[in-house]
């Protein structure tokens, strides 16, 4: 069973990714701008020193209604799935972020994190998937079984940044070219993307971390600009794609999704999983945009409980003197409608 586990986590790598090099890719690897690499050290200091906050049990845990086929106009419904798995629907789009339905996540569905709540929307009853967007390999953002499902039921549009593409086309999914931080792709007349930096780490197997590229996405529809973060810990590029979105056809950002889970022990895991307190920093370089929080209550990777994020956010916003309703803590299955 070990030999079997150690062969599947090699062989599950991603192939290297060949381009130019960047500020942000040396040749061989892509890396954070001014952010020294994490230790090996580090990694053995959390694991043999773990403390992990409680995770009751959820056995009344809600699931959603089916949601609407369709919403017109400028009107914006997001409706919170699980982790960092949100369905945006506006301007007659669906569109699906890092989608996760399986029951672990990892290389096979015995080998992996198992979830600790089901997912809040049923994936056999979504609307029509029209993109799915993915912001980095980690497989609790990129799910192949769940991918696999959409490709089947939806055949939906993929984007991924760099490096990327090979897993949905794995399973026989469609994807645009692979986007650099940014770069910029319009997808139809309803929907253009930029692709933002974020600060993080790719891998899939023990042999290719950061060979693939990490990121977020601003999307540009008629309800506005919205900011969907990815998995990032906090730093400058907060304010570098404030000044992007500003710069858009749709303008500032007027809806952000920002993680605040997997954040303890800070001293390990504050430079690639942003904590509650850092999200309101992060709120607040971005001038301020109606927030959500994501990446939270689904797997238990730090060692934060079930309800730290959402009891530290509210003290960080508490302590910043910002209105609870600017940074919402949204329930599983629960549509929040934005006009």
């Amino acid at each position: 069973m070990i030999l079997s586990s150690l062969l599947l986590t090699i062989f599950s790598c991603a192939p290297r990714y060949k381009g130019p090099i960047t500020d942000h890719f040396d040749g061989k690897k892509f890396f954070n701008p001014g952010m020294p690499e994490r230790s090996s050290g580090g990694v053995l200091k959390w694991l043999l020193h773990r403390d992990k906050g409680p995770w009751p049990e959820q056995p009344d845990a809600f699931i959603g209604a089916r949601p609407a086929t369709r919403i017109e106009g400028d009107s914006l419904v997001l409706t919170f799935v699980n982790h960092s798995t949100f369905l945006i629907q506006t301007a007659g789009l669906n569109i699906l972020t890092d989608p996760v339905w399986s029951e672990r996540v990892g290389p096979t569905s015995w080998l992996g994190i198992k979830r600790k709540r089901p997912p809040g929307l049923r994936l056999d009853e979504l609307p029509p998937i029209d993109v799915v967007l993915l912001s980095h390999n980690h497989y609790d953002h990129l799910d192949l079984p769940t991918i696999k499902k959409l490709v089947k039921a939806f055949d939906p549009l993929f984007v991924t940044p760099l490096g990327v593409s090979y897993l949905p086309k794995l399973v026989d999914g469609r994807t645009t070219r692979e986007l650099d931080w940014d770069d910029t792709l319009r997808i139809n007349d309803k929907l253009s993307l930029s692709c933002t930096q974020a600060q993080h780490f790719s891998n899939r197997g023990i042999g290719d971390r950061e060979e693939t590229l990490w990121c977020g996405y601003l999307l540009h529809t008629s309800f506005g600009t919205t900011y969907f973060c990815g998995d990032s810990g906090y730093g400058p590029h907060f304010k570098k794609i404030a000044e992007q979105a500003r710069q858009s056809a749709t303008g500032p950002i007027k809806l952000a999704l920002l993680p605040i889970g997997s954040y303890r022990p800070e001293w390990f895991m504050a430079p690639v999983h942003v904590s509650p307190a850092g999200a309101v920093q992060a709120f607040l370089d971005l001038n301020q945009p109606q927030s959500v929080g994501i990446h939270f209550g689904t797997f238990q990777q730090g060692d934060d409980g079930l309800f730290e994020p959402a009891d530290d956010l509210r003290k960080a916003l508490q302590a910043s003197k910002i209105s609870e309703d600017k940074f919402l803590v949204p329930k599983e299955g629960h549509p929040m409608v934005f006009k």
